[in-house]
């Protein structure tokens, strides 16, 4: 089952699938779109950037357009898809739009498990999304919109609610989203947490005392990042590694031979060997 909805004027698209359209994914590619992937009764096995996930049942999958995607297993799956053209032009809450808490507002993959009120609840509204999907009328974008702004808010406030307390420091919080987001965006050009701090009105040593609250160093996400993206390219291209550390801004290979060696313990040849 695969509906979609596509605006030609903005090019915006939604889909809403179940398992099939996941199936299609037999090998890891980009998945290319915001992603939630709910699983029903079963457990549904995939690979997240050459990590093997399994979603027990009932949870919620939240998946970035640049993460590297492969379905193992699983079946009886709600899959929603979209792209930025669809939601994240709109002026949504911080914590709700495409940089917020679900997408880059955490270093772990977001997996969120749902109650049976909750189950319920979700059930209810993806019978909306099913309903308003046939329904064509010039109100139709705003009202599909709506209905995933609303399913996003209610997650968002279950991985917000699944969060120890002791963590939950709006003011810090809401910078490390911003930030996560600027990485995501200057990675390849930028490794020093001053040019991130510049762009947040902060000094280094400020961003890195309100991180250290979290239990986060800002230069850790920048390596983290870097060596995600090193990853992503021995695995799914041809490139050297020369010609991947000059794609993600280093002017010597030796130095993200450092750094990938310092933050995973194996040398680059060492981890394409094992692929």
């Amino acid at each position: 089952m695969l509906k979609t909805f596509t605006e030609f004027s903005t090019n915006a698209t939604l889909k809403i699938a179940d398992q099939s359209l996941l199936q299609t994914f037999t090998s890891s590619e980009q998945i290319g779109l915001y992603t939630f992937i709910i699983s029903g009764n079963n457990n549904i096995s995939v690979l997240v950037d050459g990590v093997p996930v399994v979603l027990k049942p009932h949870q919620i999958l939240s998946l970035t357009p640049i993460q590297y995607f492969q379905f193992i297993e699983g079946d009886n799956s709600v899959v929603y898809q979209f792209n930025r053209e669809f939601y994240c032009i709109k002026d949504h809450d911080k914590e709700v739009g495409c940089a917020g808490v679900l997408f880059f507002g955490n270093d772990t993959i977001p997996i969120i498990s749902l109650n049976k009120n909750e189950q319920h609840k979700f059930n209810v509204l993806h019978d909306m999304f099913l309903d308003e999907i046939e329904t064509e009328d010039t109100i139709q974008a705003e009202m599909l919109r709506m209905l995933l702004a609303r399913f996003i808010i209610k997650t968002t406030r279950l991985l917000k609610n699944e969060t120890p307390t002791t963590t939950l420091n709006k003011a810090t919080d809401e910078t490390l989203r911003q930030f996560n987001l600027l990485v995501e965006t200057h990675f390849k050009e930028a490794h020093q947490v001053s040019f991130y701090a510049e762009k947040l009105f902060k000094s280094p040593k400020t961003l890195s005392n309100s991180f250290a609250k979290l239990g986060q160093s800002p230069l850790k996400i920048i390596h983290e990042r870097l060596v995600l993206e090193t990853k992503r390219q021995l695995m799914y291209t041809d490139k050297t590694a020369k010609q991947i550390a000059y794609d993600i801004g280093f002017d010597d290979a030796s130095h993200l031979s450092r750094l990938f060696k310092k933050q995973t313990s194996i040398t680059l040849s060492d981890f394409k060997k094992g692929l």
